[in-house]
This record gives structure tokens, sequence and C-alpha cells, in this order.
């Protein structure tokens, strides 16, 4: 009889502390940020193909909504208060199809399950995207490989990347230097890709 009633009673605590809990407000909602697709890109090549953007790889720490800082070059966290408007790779992917819309020198380019009739395919890797706090640097950096659609044959691979200095400590500061550096490497790739179909 004794047990049961001990068995009861941190039931009963467990009940007690869960409601607790629930009486707590929530803290507040981190800022939601978003990437800007580049639109001036110079003198590039055109193509009469089309391209799918192949959904992007990456680890599991660049898998997620949440912002990249490394105070050091063995550690990562992440910015506080702050998140991407999606998972990076597929926000990645999206401002990157944009990008290469923005160009207007592209028959088409779209994502898997949009239904085009594919010439090439762009395989991304999201390798760096990341505030390095100790350089005041933004990084991002893409290993990308250029597939034949049509006999799956490679066509290229390059590590393409783009880096922006943080202008201070704060959120805002943070995320416009890494919105920076992700323009830079998107122009970079389109530049390279459409040179190359």
């Amino acid at each position: 009889m004794g047990r049961v009633r001990s068995i009861g009673a941190v039931v009963a605590c467990a009940l007690l502390l869960a409601g607790c809990a629930l009486l707590q407000p929530p803290g507040p909602a981190p800022e939601t940020y978003d990437l800007t697709a580049p639109s001036d890109f110079g003198r590039i090549g055109s193509s009469r193909a089309q391209l799918l953007i192949a959904n992007p790889s990456a680890v599991g720490v660049l898998d997620t909504e949440r912002i990249v800082l490394r105070p050091d070059p063995a550690v990562i966290t992440y910015l506080r208060g702050a998140q991407w408007a999606d998972k990076l790779p597929r926000l990645v992917q999206i401002r990157l199809v944009e990008a290469f819309e923005n160009t207007a020198r592209i028959r088409a380019v779209g994502r898997p399950g949009e239904g085009l009739l594919i010439d090439y395919q762009l395989v991304l890797d999201v390798r760096r995207f990341e505030a390095d706090t100790n350089s005041g640097l933004a990084i991002v950096e893409f290993s990308a490989k250029l597939l034949n659609d049509r006999n799956g044959r490679v066509v290229a691979t390059r590590l393409i990347g783009g880096q922006a200095s943080i202008a201070g400590s704060g959120k805002d500061e943070i995320v416009l230097a890494l919105d920076a550096a992700s323009q830079a490497a998107m122009q970079r790739l389109v530049a390279w890709t459409l040179g190359r179909i």
C-alpha cells in the first residue's frame, strides 16, 4: 500500500510540474529573416536549355531554420532570437531559381516536381553558410555539380563561394552580411552554370 502511495505521489508531482510549465508564458518568437536573390549579373552567357535545381544537401547543423555562428573554427552556435524563413537548403534553392529567372537568359529553370523536360541538373551541397564572428566575415560556400540529364554525365564541378564583412554584432547586421555573401555566391554560380550549358 505504501508503494502505491509513493507512486501516486510521484505521478501527482509530475502532473503538477507539467501544469506549471504550461502556465509559463512562451518566450518571444524569433525574428524571421529571408534571403535575397541577386538581380545584377553584368555580362553573362545565355542558354536555351531547361535547368533543374535539385534539392540541395547540407550537414545537419545547416539543414535547419537556425542561423549559424562560428565563434571559433571548432565551435558552432546559433544566432539567438533569429531564424531563416525556411530550412536553409530549401531557401537557397528557391532564391537560386529566382536568380536564374532574374537573368532572363535561360529558357526555363525549376525545382523537382514542376514538370520541366530537363536538359541539365544543378546539384548543390551547402558547405558553409555562417557568420564567422572571430574574423568578422559572413561566409557562404557551395559545392556545385552540373549534370547532363540526357546521359547522366557530369559536365563540370566547382566550389563556389562569397564573403561579406559584418558591420556590427546585432542580428540585422549579421543577417545582412550573410545575405550579401549569399548573393555574391549565387551570382558566381549562375554565371558559371550559364557558361557551361
